[in-house]
């Protein structure tokens, strides 16, 4: 007796005002299964849960969805809700000043005669923190949890609703190594309690590890479905997703580079910051390090070693509070106490949340692509609308990026193409120095290449390029030179050359980390006092 199919999905197309995501999209899911989605970013991955979930209603689409072989038509997320899907995207829904049990209940209270019986919530709160394996008060306030555990809050309000099909879209692409290997451990536990997943990655490693079935999405289309477990399973490794997904053999992952480095330029030295709203917390304890001329530096690290508090502290000092330390460009000291200051001497920063930091979703891309040099195409406080169309229209095209035209609102582009229009935007200031802050976090294989040669490309002109990145693959790839980091401070630098994983992961877990002048001092003046 063969598996139960409990979703199929025939025919499913969705149209945007000039634009087809969805042609004819067919899937079909065993029960009991964890099922992955492969594609790169615009291959209409989302549209098509979206569509599922009810987000994009019935009527609004065409083709068919059947559940346990039934025909389903979602006038909204209540009904999928009702019939047992549940959708979990990538921006987490939860707020962040409302309790665990708050979130989890929220438009599902739980009342007795109009009013929520707190005790009886708290207790069934305790219970899906339990299924889940989260060991948090069910008072606590969500924004005091990391997003591994929000994640896991997620998955436990969608477990409230008696879920049947869990659907999550990119739930590592924020998480450390630590907490998604708990959350891809907790989909496997709740495979073998008879909940189906349905999960969208871009870490193809993840999706190999972990689905026993995957389908790959290339142009809006349904390229083929491959087993992965049970019967007529395939044999298939991260080269054969890759070939379906963009359609070629990417062949190295990384774009091949003779390094021509150039004499040192840009110098740290003991840079020193205190955590903003913790003084007694050092985020960096006297960094110092050099960056020279065509040069790509790698900064690695664990989550909470500094190097985002590094970044975001030597771009104007955006980031804690400044204790000390110097920076310097061409052997001259500079002084950047302001974000302007950072950009008007020729620094960069493409931060590692790209929504949040890096763009207005309610901005044109023509908008995106000028907004931090608008003094170049402005005159008297003017800007120049013709000059300023020639400027976003010649960075979509050299950066390829997808869009009708540079009218379309950044929202309505892929994460892909989102990343390249940030990168668009302080390209267009000429830097010197170019901080990529995880770069290439919740983009597909593809637009990955396409960053990647993008960075050589920076490094072959002459610039500078800072590279921070929680794949060690990549700056390994990458980078000339990789600077470790730890608990705030340098452990190390390594020449490509001679680094590999286990090296840099023993940094990166090393306790007495290189001492520095300033920190001393800092120290010796605390434990005076």
């Amino acid at each position: 007796m063969g598996v139960a199919r409990l979703l199929e999905m025939r025919g499913i197309t969705k149209e945007f005002p000039g634009v087809r995501a969805l042609d004819g999209v067919s899937l079909a899911v065993e029960e009991g299964e964890i099922h992955g989605i492969c594609g790169e970013n615009g291959a209409g991955k989302s549209t098509l849960m979206k569509v599922l979930s009810g987000v994009y209603p019935q009527g609004s689409f065409q083709g068919e969805i059947l559940l346990r072989g039934r025909p389903a038509a979602f006038r909204g997320i209540w009904d999928s809700e009702a019939a047992g899907v549940a959708i979990i995207h990538q921006e987490l829904a939860l707020v962040p000043e409302l309790s665990i049990t708050e979130n989890l209940f929220l438009g599902h209270e739980v009342a007795r005669g109009g009013v929520i019986d707190w005790v009886r919530a708290d207790a069934r709160a305790r219970e899906l923190l339990d299924r889940v394996g989260l060991r948090e008060r069910p008072g606590t306030a969500v924004k005091h949890l990391g997003v591994g555990k929000q994640q896991l809050v997620e998955i436990a309000k969608a477990l409230g609703k008696d879920v049947e099909l869990l659907i999550l879209d990119e739930p590592t692409a924020a998480l450390n190594e630590g907490d998604s290997e708990h959350l891809l451990g907790l989909l496997r536990g709740l495979r073998d309690q008879g909940v189906t997943c349905i999960l969208i990655s871009h870490k193809l490693g993840e999706v190999l590890g972990i689905a026993d079935g995957v389908t790959i999405l290339r142009d809006g289309r349904s390229v083929e479905t491959l087993r992965l477990t049970g019967e007529g399973k395939e044999a298939v490794d991260e080269d054969r997703l890759i070939r379906g997904m963009v359609g070629r053999s990417l062949g190295s992952r990384f774009p091949e580079r003779v390094s021509s480095l150039g004499e040192p330029f840009f110098e740290v030295r003991d840079w020193t910051v205190r955590h903003p709203q913790d003084p007694d917390r050092l985020v960096c304890k006297g960094v110092s390090f050099t960056l020279r001329r065509g040069e790509i530096l790698g900064i690695a690290g664990l989550v909470g070693a500094g190097r985002t508090e590094l970044a975001r502290s030597l771009f104007g000092r955006s980031y804690g509070v400044w204790e000390g330390g110097q920076v310097l460009l061409e052997g001259r000291e500079l002084r950047l106490p302001r974000v302007r200051d950072a950009v008007r001497h020729g620094i960069a920063y493409v931060s590692e949340d790209r929504k949040a930091l890096g763009l207005n979703l309610l901005d044109s891309l023509r908008t995106t692509l000028v907004a931090a040099g608008l003094g170049r195409i402005s005159r008297h406080g003017v800007v120049d609308r013709n000059r300023e169309f020639a400027v976003a229209e010649g960075y979509r095209r050299s950066l390829r990026i997808k869009a009708p035209s540079v009218d379309a609102r950044v929202s309505t582009l892929s994460g892909g193409n989102q990343q390249k229009a940030v990168l668009g935007k302080w390209l267009f200031t000429e830097p010197e120095v170019l901080i990529l802050d995880e770069p290439t976090r919740g983009i597909d294989v593809g637009a990955k290449y396409e960053i990647y040669v993008l960075i050589r490309q920076l490094a072959a002109e002459g610039k500078g390029v800072i590279l921070i990145s929680s794949e060690l693959p990549e700056l390994l790839g990458l980078a000339d030179r990789i600077c470790v980091l730890c608990e705030g401070a340098v452990a190390g630098v390594v020449d490509r050359s001679e680094a590999d994983q286990e090296r840099l992961m023993r940094l990166m877990t090393a306790r007495g980390s290189a001492p520095s002048p300033l920190r001393e001092r800092i120290v010796r003046e605390e434990a005076g006092s």
